[in-house]
């Protein structure tokens, strides 16, 4: 009598993407809730950025200053940014799979282009022809791209402590939650990214 063959469980491929095809464990599931938090962090300052600029009379420096939004730097380090979940996606399949060597070129890469994000971040800042007390767009410019320089900061900070433990060899095919993590974090600092820079930058 023939042998049945096991039925294959089925895969929810958006999970299998992000976290693979292994139950989440807590640790994952602590990092979906956080940012979840971070969610609302974030919407609710986006929603008073809106709020000021319905009631603004001028959405603009008030010193003469330009809108930051005409310069090509920063949708260069827009898209660098966003182009880097790439990279870090990669290292979680590697490590899925046990390449160590893959993940530490991949989160290194990111790594470096989190550091060229915050420093391109400092130029503009230092640049910029308005303060952050002129007037109402300055004061959100200033809150909104300080709060995302933070959590880059945070992503460059997780994604090095990456980097050096894989280095090491503390991660494989069965121990990667902080690979897992990492990743989605970085994600969710460049999908917030696009929502700031299309409201502060090209203020749409």
């Amino acid at each position: 009598m023939a042998r049945s063959t096991p039925a294959r469980k089925p895969v929810h491929p958006i999970k299998s993407f992000f976290v693979g095809e292994e139950p989440m464990s807590n640790a994952l599931w602590g990092m979906v809730f956080f940012l979840f938090s971070e969610v609302m962090f974030f919407a609710g300052l986006i929603a008073a950025y809106l709020a000021l600029r319905e009631d603004a009379l001028i959405w603009e420096p008030t010193n003469g200053g330009e809108v930051l939004g005409a310069e090509f730097r920063p949708v260069l380090f827009t898209i660098l940014l966003v182009a880097s979940s790439i990279p870090m996606q990669y290292a979680a399949f590697a490590i899925r799979t046990g390449r160590r060597r893959a993940l530490s070129i991949a989160s290194g890469l990111v790594f470096v282009i989190g550091i060229a994000f915050l420093i391109n971040q400092g130029i503009e800042w230092k640049n910029a022809d308005f303060g952050i007390g002129d007037g109402a767009y300055a004061a959100t410019f200033y809150l909104l791209t300080g709060f995302h320089g933070a959590h880059v900061l945070g992503g460059v900070l997780f994604n090095g402590l990456v980097f050096l433990r894989s280095l090491i060899g503390q991660f494989d095919a069965e121990r990667n939650t902080a690979v897992e993590a990492a990743t989605m974090y970085w994600h969710f600092v460049g999908l917030v990214w696009v929502a700031l820079f299309a409201l502060v930058f090209v203020s749409i």
